[in-house]
């Protein structure tokens, strides 16, 4: 039966998430961007938004979880949301409100790629992209993972999105921005961020978001539902504490922009894992997810010579491997009845060693035809030269973001 509290929660839980992609990524991406991109980079994030809402209620949420489908790429049965009735329930809730805060979280997987890409993807290339993305890449996975697919029956543990939201995304920003090539400008110099403070109320708006994020992926306003919120809050604390402190320590003075980044950090760790792990596992996940976070920043990025323009792959990719892995490790039994390798059950480690390697190579694959796909369409996917040096808000959305 359909029960009125844990509908109201997920209702909240879904405009929580809603805000975090046109408001909280869209501030943070645009305070990291420099001034020349600003309206660009903003408008990559809502654009994804929108886009992504309508193509997951036209067909994304039944590839995903439509049902007696391919173990890939779903069912045709929910196009357009037929065939569900108002009184349809998943658990204790509504179908319909099932597929409306599945849809946000479509929304900003596709919005966090174009992070990789601001400052020389053509607009008209991205909205083509993102569509495709969202039905080729995101929907398929999350049917293998969540729905009735083809990885479901692995055992893996992934609570709210560790895999098909961060990892995904994560390596499909690492490759965009390898197939692209770099900036400009890259090798002159790295432009500072146009807003610090945008990027700071970014952050935070994210962190907020992020409550309706995990604790709402249980669907219920229960115990499990109260855990996923307390370590949630305490990985995000101690993500950016760890990269506060090692910026600190190797450059002797403390970043509040480190801060906020070891604070996504943190809950990008912490995903995949909040359902499963008590107070010391979130601990011990946030410390990790700001260290590997500012290791992916600062240093493999110089090693490897790719431009990652806002560090998608560092914050998202390196750190969503981390947080699936330690799920593995830290989850405990009296959370949720799923025990880590910390917690007498080793074996737990294959199905998340194997879901991460499928994840990266399924996300590479897809993106990777999409992306020349894409080109075909636009005549390319990269802006001129004069549009990318004069800055794209100025050459051709015509508006600017400061005076």
């Amino acid at each position: 039966m359909m029960n009125s509290g844990d509908t109201a929660f997920v209702l909240i839980a879904t405009a929580m998430v809603m805000l975090m992609t046109p408001a909280g990524l869209a501030l943070l991406y645009g305070g990291l961007s420099n001034k020349k991109n600003v309206m660009n980079t903003v408008g990559m994030s809502y654009v994804a938004f929108c886009l992504a809402n309508i193509v997951w209620v036209v067909a994304g949420y039944s590839i995903a979880f439509g049902p007696d489908g391919h173990p890939v790429f779903g069912s045709v049965k929910n196009l357009f949301l037929k065939n569900i009735p108002i009184d349809q329930l998943v658990g204790s809730i509504p179908e319909m409100l099932f597929v409306a805060f599945q849809g946000v979280f479509a929304a900003i997987a596709v919005a966090l790629v174009c992070g990789s890409v601001v400052g020389r993807l053509k607009f008209k290339s991205w909205i083509i992209f993102s569509i495709l993305w969202v039905l080729f890449v995101y929907a398929p996975l999350v049917r293998m993972i969540w729905g009735e697919g083809l990885l479901n029956g692995l055992g893996d543990l992934d609570f709210a999105g560790g895999t098909v939201i961060h990892i995904n995304a994560g390596v499909a920003g690492l490759l965009l921005s390898i197939l692209l090539g770099k900036r400009k400008e890259k090798n002159l110099f790295e432009a500072s961020p146009s807003s610090s403070k945008l990027t700071i109320l970014g952050s935070a708006i994210l962190w907020f978001g992020w409550f309706g994020f995990n604790a709402g992926s249980q669907l219920a306003a229960d115990g499990i539902a109260a855990n996923a919120l307390l370590v949630t809050n305490v990985a995000a604390c101690a993500g950016g504490l760890a990269w506060m402190g090692i910026e600190w320590y190797s450059r002797k003075k403390p970043s509040i922009l480190g801060l906020a980044s070891g604070a996504i950090s943190g809950l990008v760790g912490i995903t995949p894992a909040a359902g499963y792990v008590g107070m010391d596992g979130a601990l011990i996940i946030g410390l990790v997810s700001g260290l590997v976070g500012y290791y992916g920043v600062v240093h493999l990025k110089k090693t490897l010579n790719y431009d990652d323009t806002l560090d998608v792959f560092g914050i998202h990719g390196l750190v969503g491997i981390w947080g699936a892995l330690a799920t593995g490790l830290f989850a405990d039994p009296s959370i949720n009845g799923e025990a880590g390798l910390f917690y007498g059950n080793p074996y737990q480690m294959i199905p998340q060693i194997k879901v991460i390697a499928l994840t990266i190579a399924f996300s590479l694959t897809g993106t990777f035809i999409l992306y020349k796909f894409t080109g075909f369409l636009t005549r390319g996917t990269r802006v001129d030269e004069v549009t990318e040096l004069r800055g794209i808000d100025k050459a051709y959305h015509k508006e600017k973001s400061f005076s």
